[in-house]
C-alpha cells in the first residue's frame, strides 16, 4: 500500500492512494500536468488510476479535474450538490460523472463519503477501506461526535491542522475572512487537530498534517504544537507527517 499527499494546502490539495491494486486520487487541486509529474515521481502514472473522489467543489480541490478527465476519462465520484456547484460542471465529461451519497465499490476497496462541517454545497470526506483504513478529512470547522466516529480506527489519515489561532487573529486578514476561518464551517487549527486526535478511542498509526495555511501558520509550529498535547495527555506510537504545498510526501505501508 502506498500513500501520497501530491499538495496540500490553500494552493492546491491532491491525495493518492493505492491500496488492494486500486489506485485513486482525493481530489484535483492541482493542474493535471503536475499531477501526473508527482504521480510519475512515485512510480505510477494517471492511467493506474481507477477514480477521483471529490471532497467539495472549492478550486484548490478541483483545478485540474477538466483537464484529467477530458483527457483521460478517469470516473469521477462526489455528491451531486457538489458536482452541480462544480465551476467546471459543464466542462466535465458526462460519462465520467458517478454521483454518489454514501459508499461505492472499487474491486477490493470500499469508497465511504461523510459529511463534514464546512461552507460548501456538500462537502465530504472519504474513508478508503481495504486490509486497512484510511481516512481523508480536510476543509472542517469542528469534530462533532460523528465526524469522530468516522475517524475511529483509521490507521492512516490526512488531517487539517490549517491554522494557529494566535497568528489568525493577529494577522492581516480582513476580520470577514477571520471569523469564516474560525467558524464551524471553517478550519481546524491545530490545537483542535490535537485535540481530535486526543479523543480518538482508536487512533491512527500515521497521520498526515494537511492543509496548512502560508499566512497563518508554520510548519515547525503546527507539528510542535501537535505534538505536544499528545505527549501531554499521554498519547503515543502516533507519527506526524507534514504535508507541502510545493512537493510530494509519500509512504509506503
Amino acid at each position: 500500500m502506498k500513500f501520497s499527499v501530491l499538495a496540500s494546502g490553500s494552493k492546491g490539495n491532491c491525495s493518492f492512494i493505492e491500496m488492494e491494486g486500486s489506485c485513486l486520487l482525493v481530489d484535483a487541486g492541482i493542474s493535471a500536468r503536475r499531477i501526473k509529474q508527482e504521480l510519475g515521481n512515485i512510480g505510477h502514472s494517471i492511467e493506474d488510476l481507477d477514480g477521483i473522489f471529490i471532497t467539495h467543489e472549492h478550486i484548490d480541490h478541483i483545478k485540474g479535474l477538466a483537464t484529467l478527465t477530458k483527457k483521460y476519462r478517469i470516473p469521477l465520484y462526489s455528491r451531486p450538490d457538489t458536482f452541480r456547484a462544480m465551476s467546471c460542471y459543464n466542462e466535465l465529461p458526462v460519462e465520467c460523472i458517478n454521483p454518489i451519497i454514501d459508499q461505492v465499490r472499487l474491486d477490493k476497496l470500499t469508497v465511504r463519503a461523510f459529511s463534514i462541517p464546512h461552507d460548501a454545497a456538500d462537502p465530504v470526506g472519504y474513508s478508503i477501506i481495504g486490509s486497512i483504513k484510511c481516512v481523508v478529512a480536510t476543509d472542517i470547522g469542528f469534530v462533532d461526535s460523528k465526524l469522530r466516529k468516522e475517524l475511529e480506527a483509521a490507521r492512516v489519515m490526512v488531517l487539517e491542522a490549517n491554522h494557529d489561532v494566535d497568528m489568525l487573529r493577529n494577522g492581516d486578514y480582513p476580520w470577514p475572512l477571520k471569523q469564516r476561518i474560525l467558524s464551524n464551517r471553517g478550519h481546524l487549527s491545530n490545537t483542535d487537530t490535537a485535540w481530535a486526535l486526543v479523543n480518538l478511542k482508536q487512533r491512527p498509526q500515521t497521520v498526515f498534517l494537511a492543509h496548512l495555511s502560508q499566512s497563518n501558520n508554520l510548519p515547525d509550529l503546527a507539528i510542535n504544537t501537535v505534538q505536544q498535547i499528545l505527549d501531554q495527555q499521554g498519547v503515543k506510537n502516533l507519527e506526524l507527517i507534514l504535508t507541502n504545498q510545493d512537493r510530494c510526501v509519500s509512504v509506503d505501508f
